[in-house]
């Protein structure tokens, strides 16, 4: 079941068209990648999920009915650009921000305790905001953010900034909201991020959705026959056998075991280049080449791009 379903939204931006029909889907209890280049209209369609501003045209649906204001309490909202009171204490703002979110003083105090202590940032609750790096106040927001339990979490770039120890941290975190039940809009540029948490995806590019999917099937589509063969002997008796049925994508040493990559043609399987493959040389591993979201993203961008640009009557 859709948790959460924006239909046919537009948005337009005096002579900008910022979201030009764009539908998404978000399942619940699952991690939903919003992706697209810069510009493509990914912080325009937040926005308007969390009715900071209208769509010209469309509709948004929230657990079977057409979304209302009210529901703005039960989402969580950790935009790209952070808002966190630069001159108040940190303790302060995150249990004036939890209140806000309708925690009583005493609850929001006993939640905030834990967060602290599990993010060990609890030596910052008196100093000021302006006092922690950027890594530091993520961490404080994105607190302030799930403190409440929502039952819809966005997360706009959330793991800018942070080293790779913190990312991680958090990366776990959010797994943990999912398995809890909560239902994640995840918005990055970190390709490698969409493959580790997402579900499913949407890509929009020039305001218009080009990809949407689960992840794993969009994977299995976009591959292209590539094997990779890890093996010790002679390649040359092995690609002299292999040259009228596949093609040599790549070829390396690693060590003790030469590499090749390989694409076969559509009427072989990998089965087939194995049986191949076996009486040639002493195969040490094999395994199919699955392209990855960031050469997806990629291709599937630069495609469109080609295909948008005006033709020239040279």
């Amino acid at each position: 079941m859709d948790l959460f379903t924006a239909r046919d939204i537009v948005k337009r931006y005096s002579n900008h068209l910022a979201l030009d029909r764009v539908t998404i889907n978000v399942p619940e209890a699952t991690i939903f990648g919003l992706l697209g280049p810069n510009g493509a209209g990914k912080t325009t369609l937040l926005r308007i999920i969390n009715q900071i501003t209208a769509p010209d045209e469309g509709e948004l649906f929230f657990s079977g009915r057409k979304l209302n204001p009210d529901d703005i309490s039960t989402f969580g909202y950790l935009p790209e650009e952070r808002g966190l009171y630069k001159k108040m204490k940190v303790g302060e703002q995150a249990l004036y921000l939890a209140q806000l979110k309708g925690l009583s003083r005493s609850e929001a105090m006993n939640k905030l305790k834990h967060w602290f202590i599990k993010f060990e940032i609890q030596a910052w609750w008196n100093k000021k905001v302006e006092e922690l790096s950027k890594g530091m106040q993520q961490k404080v927001q994105f607190v302030t953010t799930i403190l409440h339990e929502p039952r819809l979490l966005i997360f706009d770039e959330p793991f800018s900034g942070f080293d790779p120890i913190n990312a991680n941290l958090l990366k776990h975190e959010v797994l943990e909201l999912k398995k809890k039940g909560a239902t994640i809009i995840f918005s990055t540029h970190d390709m490698g991020s969409v493959e580790e948490l997402c579900d499913n995806i949407t890509l929009i590019n020039q305001s218009r959705t080009i990809l949407e999917g689960n992840v794993q099937d969009i994977k299995m589509k976009y591959r292209s026959n590539v094997f990779e063969i890890g093996f010790m002997g002679d390649p040359a008796i092995m690609l002299e056998k292999l040259n009228h049925r596949c093609e040599l994508v790549d070829q390396q040493q690693d060590k003790m075991l030469q590499r090749i990559k390989i694409r076969i043609d559509e009427k072989m399987t990998g089965n087939d280049l194995l049986q191949l493959v076996i009486p040639l040389v002493s195969v040490a591993s094999f395994n199919e080449v699955i392209p990855t979201m960031n050469e997806i993203f990629i291709r599937v961008v630069n495609a469109q791009n080609q295909s948008s640009k005006p033709e020239s009557h040279e």
